[in-house]
This record gives structure tokens, C-alpha cells and sequence, in this order.
């Protein structure tokens, strides 16, 4: 290696080991350690389409008590029994059962690096679909992430229930909201494990929305990684399917709907 060479890699890996990992990080990602994570989403048995067919046409028949009865409800878990849902009790029953079977249905293979920038910031680099993430940069010292839009700023702590969409995880969640009186923008990302897999998640969502209503973004990531040592890593690595090779055929979004969390 040239000398020069050898003080821009020593440069490099001296700032690297200067920056502290930050909380958010610990246990999830190491600095310039690729992870090999996949993009997919939560999805259920079919059988439980003709529940939510049931459910929808109930929305339609009274929209505005379904708007106000899914308001009081959790968000990103079945909404609790009531006939009103266009289900009987047998049936509510059996979509809860269905609920209970959905599993991670992987579409991409992806790459994802956290790596200490300028500034003493963090970015989350990542290829393929998950891109959309690398545009953010954490600035540890504020404990917000930077997006091109402006500044995610750190909310309430996740806490999911085993019957959220994703299965029972906790994690940090960042926030933007803003109004610029052309239209409203929307932005989550939130990071952290699952409570009984070995495996930990970035989930980040982007949504634009014209005054008039119109929807101009909604782009949904869920990004699931190994969280083992090296040693083990391969070994709790989802095996690739049909759908992983083919990604062309993936859905258009994942299940990430409302806030990361949900």
C-alpha cells in the first residue's frame, strides 16, 4: 500500500474508533460492519381476505362511526369486537386466528452499513429499494435524524404488543411533520429488535400530501437483520425464497402503515 494511501485508511479507521456508537446503535449495527438484512412485509394467510371484505363493506355502509371507532382503538392491531364490524363472534374469532399465522414474507436481499460521518454524525447506508434511508444522518449530540425534508426528532419509545403488525418488538422511533401550506409532509424512522427473534429492524416511512388531498409519497420500508454474533449470524439468516430472487415481482410497499411503529 502507498503511503498516502496508508494515512487516508489510518485517517479513516482513527475516526471511526474516536466516535462513540451511540445508544441507538448498541447491540443493532456496528460501525463499517455490513449487515445482510431483507426488505418484506407482514402478511397474514389469505383466508383472512374475506374477514376484511366483511370489515370493509361495514366501513362503507357507516364510514363515519368506523372513522371514530378505529380512532379509539390501538393503532396496528385488530380493532376489538363489536357487531357494528359486520362479523359475528365466530368469525371474529377465526379472523383473530388467521391475524395470529401472518409471517414476514421477504422480496429483497439488501446491504446495510452504519458508518461515523462528518460532523460527528451517523449515517445508515443501504442499497437496493432500501436506499431511501441513506439520505438521513444522525446527529447524536441533538438526538435527531436529518433528512433532506429536516429534522426527525426523537419520540416516545416503541413498545409493540405481540398483536401489533410486526409481532411483539421495542425501539426508538424519529419523527417530522410539516405543513408548508403547499401540502403536508410526513416522515418516521424508528430502529430496534424483536423480543424473541434474533433479529433487529429498521422501519422507515415518508408520506407528501397535497392540500388538495392527493397523495404524492408513501413510500414504507421494513428492513429485518440478523442481530448474532459473526460466529453465529449465518445461521439466523432468514433462508432465501422465490420471492427474495424475484424481486421485479415484489409488492409495490411493505406493511408499515401510520407512524414506524405501527
Amino acid at each position: 500500500m502507498k503511503p498516502i494511501q496508508t494515512l487516508i485508511a489510518l485517517a479513516f479507521a482513527l475516526h471511526a474508533s474516536a466516535a462513540e456508537l451511540p445508544e441507538a446503535f448498541k447491540g443493532l449495527l456496528e460501525p463499517n460492519a455490513p449487515k445482510r438484512g431483507q426488505i418484506g412485509m407482514v402478511v397474514p394467510p389469505r383466508e383472512i381476505d374475506k374477514f376484511v371484505a366483511k370489515v370493509e363493506a361495514a366501513a362503507r355502509k357507516d364510514p363515519k362511526w368506523f372513522r371514530e371507532f378505529s380512532a379509539k382503538s390501538k393503532p396496528g392491531i385488530p380493532l376489538p369486537f363489536d357487531q357494528r364490524l359486520g362479523l359475528t363472534q365466530q368469525e371474529y374469532a377465526e379472523y383473530l386466528a388467521l391475524w395470529n399465522k401472518r409471517e414476514f414474507k421477504a422480496f429483497e436481499d439488501v446491504s446495510v452499513v452504519l458508518r461515523p460521518s462528518s460532523g460527528n454524525s451517523w449515517t445508515i447506508t443501504a442499497t437496493g429499494q432500501a436506499s431511501a434511508i441513506s439520505t438521513l444522518r444522525f446527529i447524536p449530540k441533538e438526538d435527531v435524524f436529518r433528512s433532506p425534508n429536516g429534522d426527525l426528532k426523537r419520540i416516545e419509545n416503541i413498545k409493540a404488543e405481540a398483536s401489533s403488525i410486526l409481532g411483539e418488538w421495542t425501539g426508538r422511533e424519529w419523527k417530522l411533520e410539516e405543513d408548508t401550506g403547499l401540502g403536508k409532509t410526513k416522515e418516521n424512522f424508528a430502529i430496534g429488535r424483536f423480543t424473541n427473534k434474533p433479529f433487529g429492524l429498521l422501519v422507515y416511512r415518508a408520506q407528501e400530501v397535497s392540500t388538495e388531498g392527493t397523495r404524492l409519497l408513501d413510500r414504507s420500508l421494513v428492513i429485518r437483520f440478523p442481530i448474532k454474533s459473526s460466529a453465529t449470524e449465518k445461521t439466523s439468516e432468514p433462508k432465501k425464497t422465490e420471492a427474495t430472487k424475484k424481486s421485479s415481482e415484489a409488492p409495490k410497499k411493505t406493511e408499515a402503515k401510520g407512524e414506524a411503529k405501527r
